[in-house]
C-alpha cells in the first residue's frame, strides 16, 4: 500500500498526516494553493512500551487532537483576511466550549432521558436506550450544522481528504479527474471512530449497576472513556487492516461508514486539487 497516511479537513483545506510528517494544503482567497509541511514523530513510535494496545490509541488521539487544533488555526488565518484571523486564545475557548457541550448533550442528556425510559429495567436495556438517544443527536447535530455553508465546505473537504486517500492506496496515479471516482466515504474515518465509541461503551457501561448514585455514575462513565477510546482505536486499526477481506468487519463499522454520508460531500475538482498537494507534500518528504 506504501506509505501509510490519514488526514482530516481543515478550514479551506486538508491535513495529511504520514509516520513522520504532518502538511497541510489551503486554498487561500487569491485562488493559489499553499502548503506547509513540518516533521512529526508520535512518542508512540519512540517508546515501545507507549506503543502497546489500548495506550498507544489514547496517545494518538490526544497527539492529533493537538496538531489537528494546530493545523486548524494555520489554515483558518492562511485562508481568511487579515481582520478575520483567528487567534490560539480563539481557539482554546473553542475547544474547551466543545468539551463542555459534549459531556452535556452527548453524555448527561442521553443519561438522563435513558433513565426516564428506562424505568430501572435491565443494565442492557438501559445502556441500549443510553446509546440509542446518543446516536439520534449525534445525527441530528451533524445534519444541523451541515446546513451551515463553512460547515458544507468543510464537509466538502472531508470527502476530498478520503477520496485522495482511497487513489493513493490503490495505487493509481494522484489526479483530481482520478480521485473523483473514488469513494467518499473510508473505513478508517474518524466519524466511524465516533459511532465506534457508542457501540463499545455499551459494553462497558453495563458493568455499572444502575442502582449506583446517579451523579457518581456519570462520573464513573466520563473516568471510562479513555479505557472505551483505547478499545475503539484497536478495532479501527483492525477495520482498515481487514476490511477488504472480512466480511464481519465490514458488516461492524458498517453503521458507522453511513454516518459519514453525513459528515462528507461530494468535492469539487478543485477541492481534489488541493487534498492531493496535502498529500504529495507528505509522501515527499517521507521518501527524502
Amino acid at each position: 500500500m506504501g506509505i501509510r497516511i490519514g488526514g482530516q479537513a481543515v478550514v479551506d483545506g486538508v491535513m495529511m498526516r504520514s509516520d513522520n510528517y504532518i502538511s497541510t494544503s489551503v486554498r487561500k482567497t487569491n485562488g493559489q494553493i499553499k502548503t506547509r509541511s513540518r516533521k512529526f514523530i508520535s512518542i508512540t513510535d519512540k517508546n515501545k512500551f507507549l506503543n502497546l494496545p489500548l495506550l498507544r490509541g489514547l496517545i494518538m488521539l490526544f497527539e492529533l487532537m493537538i496538531q489537528g487544533t494546530k493545523e486548524l488555526l494555520w489554515s483558518s488565518n492562511e485562508s481568511a483576511d487579515e481582520h478575520e484571523q483567528l487567534t490560539k486564545k480563539d481557539i482554546i475557548i473553542t475547544v474547551v466550549l466543545s468539551l463542555v457541550i459534549v459531556l452535556l448533550v452527548f453524555k448527561l442528556l442521553p443519561f438522563y432521558l435513558a433513565g426516564l425510559i428506562s424505568k430501572g429495567n435491565s443494565t442492557w436495556y438501559f445502556n441500549l436506550i443510553d446509546g440509542f438517544i446518543k446516536i439520534i443527536i449525534m445525527m441530528i447535530y451533524l445534519y444541523a450544522i451541515s446546513l451551515m455553508p463553512d460547515v458544507k465546505t468543510l464537509y466538502e473537504y472531508h470527502g476530498a481528504e478520503h477520496k485522495a486517500v482511497a487513489c493513493y492506496e490503490s495505487k493509481k496515479k494522484l489526479t483530481p479527474k482520478n480521485a473523483i471516482k473514488f469513494s467518499r466515504i473510508h473505513p478508517r474515518c474518524g466519524t466511524t471512530f465516533v459511532f465506534l465509541v457508542f457501540f463499545v461503551s455499551i459494553f462497558f457501561y453495563v458493568l455499572i449497576p444502575l442502582q449506583t448514585q446517579f451523579w457518581l455514575n456519570y462520573v464513573i462513565r466520563i473516568l471510562l472513556l479513555p479505557v472505551i477510546a483505547g478499545v475503539t482505536y484497536e478495532l479501527i486499526r483492525l477495520s482498515g487492516k481487514y476490511y477488504s477481506t472480512n466480511r464481519f468487519v465490514r458488516l461492524l463499522i458498517w453503521p458507522g461508514l453511513q454516518f459519514q454520508r453525513i459528515t462528507t460531500r461530494e468535492p469539487s475538482l478543485k477541492q481534489l486539487e488541493v487534498s492531493i498537494a496535502s498529500l504529495n507534500a507528505c509522501v515527499k518528504k517521507e521518501k527524502i
